[in-house]
């Protein structure tokens, strides 16, 4: 049985205008049938160098949710993202839940895809959570961070995106950004205490380390902020540059990423000796249960048999199908690896 199959309509005057600016976050109406069932829906590019590719990303809205199709343009097993999250959801990081299918543009097949569901309101009220504020880390700037920088707002958070929130969320994290640098001893551990759901946050850490996504601790990343507990909490985004690979599928070692992660925040969380014990227990308990060979490749044998007669007959896959074939291997060897690493690694917390 093949993928889930998705097909876009657009008339000639919204491809027009599609095509006319890549770089353009401006949304064109159109309609999307699934099943038999057509929905309208607002289709605009997304990403970042790949809106350049022949195989382009896209984020669909309907009247009531926003999916992102992402071609995985660099990922030559097309599974990275997804497994990825799957992971954070084991580990208990709320992530976003994804989907490989087949997209049709007016007709034309542009190959197999991966849905991927956006953090955005929909997102926080399908898991009985209440998010004050949603803030994307979209560029290498969100990284704590205030030696430098300007520390007024707007330059305090230029590597940041508000999606939901008003101005007043945007100071109380450039006011967070700020407290995080300039408190110290005691005081700053208290204010991590108010401030930052702890479990979500050392969870997270795992997460990105174990899977090496190296741009996860500096962007690639959503922070939000619980309604009623004040504190911010993470999600990850963008986890194709990871178990093995870079974000351009390049070959990387397994310990691209160090044991401690990186960014401001992190440093400071890990400066305290309770929280690094945390963690480490964590990622004791990732390596002894979670992020094992036995646990995680039937997952990765699974999602690659479902796609695999698709991505023999996608005309835009950039890679060689022997690649692609090879591709659980490469993510075993990864995990055998990493877990190495990480237990070598240990000793720093």
């Amino acid at each position: 049985m093949g993928l889930p199959v998705y097909r876009i309509e657009l008339k000639d005057s919204a491809m027009k205008k599609l095509e006319s600016n890549i770089w353009s976050d401006s949304f064109v109406s159109g309609t999307m049938s699934m099943n038999g069932r057509r929905t309208p829906i607002r289709i605009r590019y997304r990403g970042g160098h790949t809106r350049e590719y022949p195989k382009k990303s896209y984020e669909i809205r309907t009247a009531k949710v926003t999916y992102h199709f992402n071609a995985e343009h660099d990922d030559p097993s097309l599974m990275r993202n997804a497994l990825s999250f799957h992971y954070f959801n084991v580990l208990g990081v709320p992530s976003p839940s994804t989907k490989h299918c087949v997209l049709y543009m007016n007709g034309e097949k542009e190959g197999v895809y991966l849905r991927i569901e956006a953090v955005k309101s929909a997102f926080f009220r399908k898991r009985g959570l209440h998010a004050r504020s949603i803030i994307y880390a979209v560029n290498d700037s969100a990284d704590f961070a205030m030696a430098g920088k300007n520390t007024k707002a707007n330059r305090l958070l230029s590597g940041y995106a508000l999606i939901k929130g008003n101005e007043t969320d945007r100071v109380r994290l450039s006011d967070f950004i700020r407290s995080i640098n300039r408190k110290k001893g005691t005081e700053l551990n208290d204010y991590l205490q108010q401030r930052l759901d702890m479990d979500n946050y050392l969870r997270w850490l795992c997460g990105a380390v174990l899977t090496g996504n190296y741009d996860g601790f500096l962007q690639n990343y959503t922070i939000f902020e619980y309604g009623k507990r004040n504190m911010y909490g993470m999600i990850p985004w963008d986890y194709e540059g990871t178990w093995g690979r870079n974000c351009y599928g390049k070959a990387v070692k397994s310990d691209l990423v160090r044991i401690k992660g990186y960014n401001v925040l992190t440093g400071k969380v890990l400066a305290y000796r309770a929280y690094r014990q945390k963690y480490k227990r964590i990622l004791e308990r990732a390596l002894e249960s979670t992020f094992t060979v036995s646990r995680l490749m039937p997952v990765v044998k699974k999602m690659h048999r479902t796609i695999a007669q698709d991505i023999y007959d996608d005309r835009k896959y950039k890679w060689d199908t022997d690649m692609f074939d090879s591709e659980p291997g490469v993510i075993r060897e990864y995990i055998e690896d990493r877990r190495r690493d990480i237990k070598n690694d240990m000793e720093q917390l």
